[in-house]
């Protein structure tokens, strides 16, 4: 699972998240979010100013560096 998920079925193409992204790791492709996996650090900022909240941010479970849906909160 990657660290952030994009619905996009939601997702209209904005690019608030793209702006926002302290690393560049999303782009617009095709008019829809599309994440670098390389380059995200899972910082949450595209989520928190995604204003069709298309973007979820899967955090890792605490000493694993692994994401699971159970770690989703």
């Amino acid at each position: 699972m990657e660290a952030v998920e994009i619905n996009v079925l939601w997702c209209k193409g904005c690019g608030v998240c793209v702006a926002f992204c302290p690393k560049k790791a999303l782009s617009l492709v095709g008019e829809k979010a599309q994440v670098d996996p390389e380059l995200c650090i899972g910082c949450g900022m595209c989520e928190l100013y995604c204003p069709d909240l298309a973007i979820v941010v899967n955090k890792p479970v605490k000493g694993t560096g692994k994401v699971t849906e159970e770690a989703r909160s």
